[in-house]
């Protein structure tokens, strides 16, 4: 009788003769959307750094005086 193998959840995992290989074009959807996903990131960062306005925060931080001051 065959031994069954459980994840660490309790499901059934599958016998190692089943698995099928990964395919080529598998390979390439995971570096296709790999890459894709990491220049979306570049593509942000870069962005934040080009638009980013050192001013931004002047007015929270008037407000956070104002707290401040009407707290202590």
């Amino acid at each position: 009788m065959e031994r069954l193998r459980y994840e660490p959840f309790g499901e059934r995992l599958a016998p190692e003769g089943d698995a099928a290989p990964p395919s080529r074009a598998s390979k390439y959807l995971l570096w296709a959307g790999t890459g894709l996903f990491w220049s979306l990131v570049g593509a942000i960062v870069i962005a934040r750094a080009v638009f980013f306005e050192p001013g931004v925060f002047d007015d929270f931080s008037r407000v956070a005086a104002l707290v401040k001051a009407a707290i202590f």
